[in-house]
């Protein structure tokens, strides 16, 4: 369970502050839910989560607290919701909101400052009408009156039609991948999964694994470059991310075994690899640097390779990787430095 968490507290404030009540029937549901102290130091009958993210579901699990899908097409008299960054997927998650809304039910959000409050509190009330907000902890909690559900006369239907679809799948990289808002990289190829894939050797060879796969832009790299790759599993932590994966890659699975796995790799891999290939993210959920994940990822690596086996891996060239790739290998390379990037081949030696 997280300690302390100042954009979960702010998201509770109007409850402590008694501008708002928690409903005493029907209970709540909390889309993008993060476990954390603040939902432990109250009564909070009826809530649910639903969360896209495993590590944080694993965390929710930890916690007690009870998990729902997202389209599990219940309504409710509150719906909370910690709005991402990335605009057209909150601005879906505002119409799911609605959309979960049981009659005279409130939507309630909570943004950071620095992550764009204003303007998420601005794209919720051009939807949805009127909001009353509070702030505290550098973040801004903002809800809606009560509404009839999405149907209200306050929603703009108009607006409301066009956001319930703004995180659909739609090609990308000239329709090589399907892809979504919200996921990393969404639009476009990584230009650093690019240059990773530009140096992938030819004759890699045996059981791979893509540790942070995204929609699967490298997974599709290795098979089309490594012909002796004979296995290969996608790891990702986003499961939104994963089902494009599994879309991406449909076509070579008669080329190669795949798995796919809804996984935080930082908890460790369950199999043994010949080659691992990632470009590891650096942010958690939020802005701020997590090199820590990096090095989590390297060290699940070393750990899954066989030996002789080789890691493939690209990160912004900032990045404090190097002690954890001397520790977890006998052989550490850095084969190209470009565009703030590198790449790294990193090798298990064979004892």
């Amino acid at each position: 369970m997280t300690g302390n968490d100042d954009l979960l507290e702010t998201l509770l404030l109007p409850f402590d502050q008694r501008a708002l009540t928690w409903p005493e029937d029907g209970g709540a549901l909390f889309l993008g839910a993060r476990a954390g102290a603040p939902l432990q130091r109250r009564p909070l009958p009826g809530l649910v989560c639903a969360q896209d993210f495993r590590p944080e579901v694993d965390a929710l699990r930890r916690a007690g607290l009870p998990l729902v899908d997202a389209a599990d097409g219940g309504r409710y008299p509150l719906v909370l919701l910690l709005p991402p960054r990335q605009r057209e997927r909150a601005r879906t998650l505002y119409a799911s909101a609605l959309d979960r809304l049981a009659p005279g039910g409130r939507v309630l959000a909570c943004v950071a400052n620095n992550e764009g409050a204003r303007s998420a509190e601005e794209d919720l009330r051009t939807l949805a009408g009127p909001l009353s907000s509070l702030s505290k902890n550098k973040a801004r909690a903002f809800w809606t009156g009560p509404l009839d559900g999405a149907g209200d006369s306050a929603v703009d239907q108009t607006v409301l039609a066009e956001w319930r679809g703004l995180d659909a799948p739609r090609e990308v990289a000239g329709g090589r991948f399907r892809s979504r808002p919200g996921v990393f990289a969404w639009d476009r190829v990584d230009p650093a999964s690019a240059l990773l894939a530009s140096h992938l050797r030819a004759g890699l060879k045996g059981r791979a694994a893509d540790l942070g796969a995204g929609f699967g832009y490298l997974s599709v790299e290795l098979l089309e470059r490594c012909p002796g790759i004979t296995a290969l599993d996608l790891y990702e932590a986003d499961a939104r991310a994963l089902e494009l994966a599994r879309g991406n890659l449909a076509p070579f699975a008669d080329r190669a075994q795949l798995g796919f796995h809804w996984h935080d790799v930082t908890t460790g891999l369950p199999s043994r690899y010949d080659v691992i290939v990632s470009n590891p993210p650096f942010h958690g959920q939020g802005r701020a640097e997590r090199p820590d994940l990096g090095r989590a990822f390297i060290a699940a690596a070393a750990a899954a390779l066989a030996p002789g086996g080789s890691l493939w891996l690209v990160a912004n060239r900032h990045l404090p990787y190097e002690a954890a790739l001397g520790s977890g290998f006998d052989q550490v390379e850095t084969v190209a430095q470009r565009q703030g990037f590198k790449v790294v081949h990193a090798r298990r030696g064979r004892r």
